[in-house]
């Protein structure tokens, strides 16, 4: 018997098939730890490796009520924000124990914040973040894409069905404004 298709096991989890979610997640489980090993890089608490971040991002996902997937693309942004959304709970429970004692240095990659940030200053990424997706919901998916999912310019249009134009002008955008917003709540550190 072969394994069933990605694209099969999508319709099978919008269908409600039973198994459909644990199948899906053997079949791309892979994938989802490159996934996760882009978005660790540098950026998760030490204490939340790769496996940890794809297992918690899909038990995130699997309690997920009406859960619908409209393909793989549309799976991995969804995998992305859950990662996101795992880091952020992590660090603010590892925030809330240390009171930014001993807070740990993590560097970002694509030159975001163009520095090394603090582990308590995740908590203001996510925070400006969430800001920004109330005001510009395709910018905050294009940072999604590109700081989170590390995915290229070409790739986050393709995920976001939009331009390469306009993934780069709300890439410039975005990281201006959460530059801006993350500036005046450090008091410009």
């Amino acid at each position: 018997m072969s394994t069933p298709s990605v694209s099969t096991l999508l319709a099978d989890l919008r269908n409600g098939c039973p198994g459909a979610p644990d199948q899906l997640f053997a079949r791309i489980y892979d994938e989802l730890r490159r996934l996760a090993h882009v978005v660790r890089d540098g950026q998760a608490p030490a204490t939340l490796n790769t496996t940890a971040l794809v297992h918690e991002a899909y038990m995130h996902l699997h309690s997920s009520e009406g859960l619908q997937v409209e393909s793989k693309k549309h799976f991995f942004r969804l995998a992305a924000r859950a990662m996101r959304q795992v880091i952020a709970r992590e660090v603010r429970h590892r925030c809330a124990q240390k009171r930014g004692g001993d807070a740990e240095v993590v560097a970002f990659r694509e030159g975001l914040l163009g520095r090394d940030v603090p582990l308590a200053d995740l908590l203001s990424i996510e925070n400006a973040l969430d800001a920004l997706e109330q005001m510009h919901d395709r910018q905050a998916r294009v940072v999604e894409c590109r700081f989170y999912a590390g995915l290229t310019i070409s790739e986050t249009a393709a995920a976001l069905d939009v331009s390469t134009a306009t993934v780069k002008r709300d890439w410039r955008a975005a990281r201006a404004w959460l530059l801006t917003r993350l500036k005046e709540g450090t008091g410009g550190r």
